[in-house]
């Protein structure tokens, strides 16, 4: 008897059973038979299904083991780290890492405001990522420590995408105390935040000459803001207060922020220490030549010197005394490379002999006081580096000593105000006795390497 007569003379059976609701040990024992019957049939067939399949990874069951990768395989991609080299360049870079000129070109339009050139600098590292057959995937630079820049290509559509990962900052108030072994410079510079000499420098350029009045043994306590990025120091920020002991009476500098949001720096006193100038447009060593007249060390004739000389090295930064405009920036015959600003009520002042000039101090534009506008030299008719440095107030010279040291100063802290800014001094005070103090050294800890299949 064939399989299909059998399965429809069981069936019969079991229809007529059904109908008589009888026989059920019968039911039960015709649907077991059934169910072998059945099987018998299917099973073959069905599980035949499942003799070739496999997953993606080429898994046929449970108990198979599956392969884990070593990171040598063939279809891995690769991650090479590499120095940026004197000379270097990001087009040579890109050259090397198999890319067109074409390719080039686009990915240097897309960089147009986001890659600053002044961060590529020889002996800073970079990432390529390149695909098993060796084609360039992703270039990876960090340009500061709080922002990685990444320039991708899209395999399937040749495209660049050019990214820029950025990690959040975080502000931290960090006290710097000690005594001075040489000078103040070197000791921030030990303590890698030499960024801070500039902020005292104004601060204190009414009362200290930084290369005279600060001598070994110095005392010094500074509380200042700083930016980390984790455990990665990033940069210095505002100086809150500065306290150096040049003599019986330390100088002071706190800064408060009073009731109608404008914020200054104040002595222990109250007393404001802006001022319409400051005492000195340079760092420098000593005065070689005053104002009035003088035997001119060249000429060997007496004349009168319109200005001041002080002698410093050659590249002391030039700072402008007071706010103002550039008047006049180039060379002018026996005064050499030189600068005019322009003040308020009638006032001029010029700086003469100058080694080069700032980037940022161009004929017209608009200058803060304090700001850079120049390097000490020796250009024009100079027997040495130094800054001949002149005072003009309605176009008539006047001594440029007696004229700083009469500038007037800005308001102090009200009477209303006294109150909260003691209480400000007192933080402060309590935060440089016992707040931690954040110096660098710290480890730096390397973030994984990105790659395009993050």
């Amino acid at each position: 008897m064939d399989s299909k007569k059998l399965i429809s003379e069981t069936w019969n059976r079991f229809s007529k059973t059904m109908r008589t609701k009888k026989h059920a040990g019968l039911i039960a024992a015709i649907a077991v038979s059934a169910a072998v019957i059945t099987s018998g049939f299917f099973l073959p067939n069905v599980s035949s299904l499942f003799k070739s399949y496999d997953d993606e990874l080429g898994i046929t069951a449970e108990s198979e083991l599956a392969e884990i990768e070593d990171g040598s395989s063939k279809f891995s991609n690769s991650i090479i780290e590499e120095t940026i080299r004197k000379g270097q360049s990001l087009y040579s870079i890109f050259i090397d890492a198999g890319l067109t000129p074409n390719n080039i070109h686009e990915i240097t339009e897309q960089l147009k405001g986001s890659f600053s050139i002044r961060n590529f600098r020889p002996g800073k590292s970079y990432l390529i990522e390149k695909d098993p057959s060796g084609s360039f995937l992703c270039f990876t630079y960090q340009q500061s420590p709080s922002m990685i820049l990444h320039v991708q290509k899209d395999p399937e559509a040749g495209t660049f995408n050019i990214w820029q990962e950025t990690f959040e900052s975080q502000n931290r108030v960090s006290a710097l105390t000690g005594t001075i072994s040489s000078t103040l410079s070197a000791e921030l510079q030990q303590k890698k935040r030499y960024a801070l000499i500039s902020q005292l420098q104004k601060l204190f350029a009414y009362k200290i000459n930084f290369k005279r009045d600060i001598q070994p043994g110095t005392a010094y306590n500074i509380l200042f803001e700083e930016q980390w990025v984790g455990d990665e120091f990033v940069s210095v920020g505002k100086i809150l207060a500065a306290e150096i002991f040049t003599g019986n009476t330390p100088s002071t500098a706190y800064r408060f922020t009073d009731s109608k949001g404008n914020t200054a720096y104040y002595d222990a006193k109250g007393k404001s220490l802006k001022t319409s100038f400051f005492v000195s447009p340079c760092n420098y060593s000593r005065i070689s030549s005053r104002f009035g007249y003088r035997t001119h060390p060249i000429l060997r004739k007496r004349h009168f010197h319109g200005g001041v000389d002080f002698a410093a090295p050659t590249g002391t930064p030039v700072y402008a005394v007071a706010d103002g405009k550039v008047m006049f920036r180039g060379r002018k015959g026996a005064a050499g490379n030189m600068i005019t600003i322009a003040h308020a009520n009638g006032y001029h002042t010029k700086y003469l002999h100058l080694s080069r000039f700032s980037a940022n101090a161009r004929r017209g534009s608009r200058i803060k006081q304090g700001q850079v506008i120049g390097y000490v030299g020796s250009t024009g008719r100079s027997t040495g580096p130094h800054l001949d440095f002149r005072v003009l107030h309605n176009g008539k010279p006047k001594n440029p000593l007696v004229a700083l040291k009469s500038a007037y100063e800005t308001k102090g802290i009200s009477k209303a105000e006294m109150d909260n800014f003691l209480a400000q001094i007192s933080v402060f005070r309590s935060q440089l006795e016992y707040g931690d103090v954040f110096v660098a050294g710290l480890s730096k800890t390397a973030p994984e390497n990105p790659t395009v299949l993050n």
